[in-house]
């Protein structure tokens, strides 16, 4: 049985890493800081200290859990998907959701960039990607692509381009046809696809 005081800090934990998933799109990554954060979750700014061993810290988990969620996502719609060709629509049709600027893609965008001045949040997301492109590549395995584990990496990289993309305001038109090509495993699907 848990404590009522080991719930209550699991629920301030709770409300300091959804205000800062909150925050992070909202203003920048770098303009979050302990007073703001405090503020948004309802706590004083010592609290945050308590839960966490650094802002950068709780930002990183903050960014991380909403990636796993995202991800995980993405892992539960190949389950349901019957075919590679069905798999680049569904991966598409998820990127629609999506403007590049709405708080998901901002957030993620942030996350990336900031990752490029801290080691451990990069591996936490490299480890992310890394585990969703095996997942990917052994989906692919499974249904006869050629290189799965390469074409599953291309892919993934292919997606967040095109995320970010869109946060320019530019839209690829038909990456569908360009991405099954990716697929394919004869040239007769090749022909199939398209130009």
């Amino acid at each position: 049985m848990v404590s009522p005081a080991a719930e209550r800090g699991r629920a301030v934990r709770e409300r300091l890493l959804n205000a800062a998933a909150e925050l992070i799109p909202e203003r920048g990554w770098t303009a979050v800081s302990t007073r703001i954060l405090a503020e948004r979750a309802g706590v004083t700014p010592s609290v945050v200290h308590y839960h966490f061993p650094s802002l950068p810290s709780l930002l990183s988990e903050a960014a991380t859990s909403e990636m796993r969620k995202m991800l995980a996502g993405l892992n539960e719609l190949l389950e349901s998907t019957p075919s590679p060709g069905d798999a680049i629509e569904t991966m598409l049709a998820s990127v629609e959701e999506y403007t590049g600027a709405d708080a998901a893609s901002l957030l993620f965008i942030e996350a990336y960039l900031a990752s490029t001045r801290d080691d451990e949040l990069r591996e936490r997301i490299a480890e992310l990607v890394e585990k969703f492109r095996q997942r990917f590549g052994e989906w692919l395995e499974q249904h006869g692509v050629p290189a799965p584990f390469e074409t599953a990496a291309v892919l993934a990289a292919c997606v967040d381009g095109l995320l970010l993309h869109r946060g320019l305001g530019l839209k690829a038109k038909d990456p569908s046809a360009v991405l099954r090509r990716l697929l394919s495993t004869s040239p007769e699907e090749e022909r199939q696809c398209g130009p």
